[in-house]
């Protein structure tokens, strides 16, 4: 194994310098440059402290381009789709129809409920945590009614919704604070 990286002759090191300051695309301008250091007589470790790349990623960079020429320099992580969502979106539709009816044991659904029905569905578990993904997918947001007082006072309520409170600057019949403002400016 040699001591040194070496590159594969796909292009001259010209050709390589003009592609680099050529590129448009910040990833694929960085592999090139790195390429193009290297097929000048730069080692891997001082191409790594000069661009600020680990060694590891100088050699994954040079492997891709001497085994797949210019197109292994692209950006890879545009092609990449990523992972397969949680739930598919069939099962996601059939939720929603689902959420539509009283939940199983006649109360309201869930996290927990959704995450059990999904569990039995897909023949997999499913965290109360993660069920929540799908059902935010799907449209459902969280749900709380409001706090209710329920050791007030409807009496006082009342006689609080109608007006002055005894003793009270803001709620008198006296000048209102707009009024006191003008006294005396004009």
């Amino acid at each position: 194994m040699p001591r040194y990286a070496t590159v594969a002759p796909h292009l001259p090191v010209e050709e390589l310098a003009v592609r680099y300051r050529q590129a448009r695309d910040p990833v694929a301008r960085s592999h090139w440059h790195l390429i193009w250091l290297v097929s000048q007589g730069h080692s891997g470790v001082a191409v790594a402290r000069l661009t600020g790349y680990s060694e590891t990623w100088v050699r994954t960079v040079i492997h891709r381009y001497n085994d797949l020429g210019a197109a292994g320099l692209t950006d890879r992580r545009r092609a990449n789709p990523g992972q397969p969502p949680l739930v598919p979106l069939a099962v996601g539709e059939e939720l929603r129809a689902v959420l539509a009816a009283p939940a199983l044991d006649g109360g309201r659904w869930t996290g927990p409920k959704a995450a059990t029905w999904l569990s039995e569905r897909l023949d997999r578990v499913i965290s109360p945590q993660r069920a929540w993904e799908p059902l935010q997918r799907i449209g459902f947001s969280l749900q709380q009614p409001r706090p209710r007082a329920t050791a007030a006072d409807p009496v006082a309520q009342a006689a609080f919704k109608k007006g002055a409170v005894e003793g009270c600057q803001c709620c008198s019949d006296g000048p209102s604070r707009g009024d006191r403002d003008r006294v005396g400016r004009g």
